[in-house]
């Protein structure tokens, strides 16, 4: 589907913890005029409390559960910018929806990128812990979910050294393609 700045669309940001989708999803959406959504602000809002409570008190299968129906609710939206958290794709069926939604861009990061991302941040559940081993912990999430990422992208952008603004100039860039 060729880019259109008069087009209805939707743009959904798929990746890894800390690969920066947030950012550069809400970023992008200021700059092409877009409503922004971030599914994990989305899940904190209509739970009333923050993920890593819901990972605690609720437990992994009921957080992914609260994040099927937002990336549903998200994708109900027209002309916006949707962010996902890192493990929306682990299910064939956000696969399918996210695919069917809109333009897909898949914000790939290394984990030493990740690792300097997420040193001081307590708010990540599967990093959390006194006894987990962050580097492990990424090396495995990204050897399972990676092929995942792949497999919906329409557009995948390889985060390096470049700025945010970059970042947003090669998306729009490949947009126009």
């Amino acid at each position: 589907m060729p880019f259109s700045y008069n087009t209805l669309m939707r743009i959904i940001f798929i990746g890894p913890m800390a690969s920066g989708k947030s950012t550069i999803g809400f970023k992008l959406a200021k700059r092409l005029n877009l409503d922004f959504i971030d599914t994990d602000q989305l899940i904190e809002k209509q739970a009333g409390t923050k993920i890593s409570w819901i990972f605690d008190i609720e437990g992994e299968g009921k957080f992914r559960s609260r994040e099927d129906f937002a990336l549903r609710e998200a994708c109900l939206n027209k002309n916006c910018i949707i962010s996902t958290g890192g493990g929306i794709i682990i299910t064939e069926e956000n696969r399918r929806l996210i695919s069917n939604s809109g333009i897909v861009v898949y914000l790939e990061v290394s984990i030493q990128t990740q690792l300097e991302r997420t040193l001081m941040d307590k708010s990540r559940p599967l990093l959390d812990g006194k006894d987990k081993d962050r580097e492990l912990t990424l090396k495995n999430l990204k050897e399972k979910r990676n092929h995942l990422y792949e497999e919906i992208a329409n557009i995948t952008i390889k985060d390096g050294e470049q700025t945010h603004n970059e970042i947003i100039k090669e998306i729009l860039e490949k947009l126009e393609k």
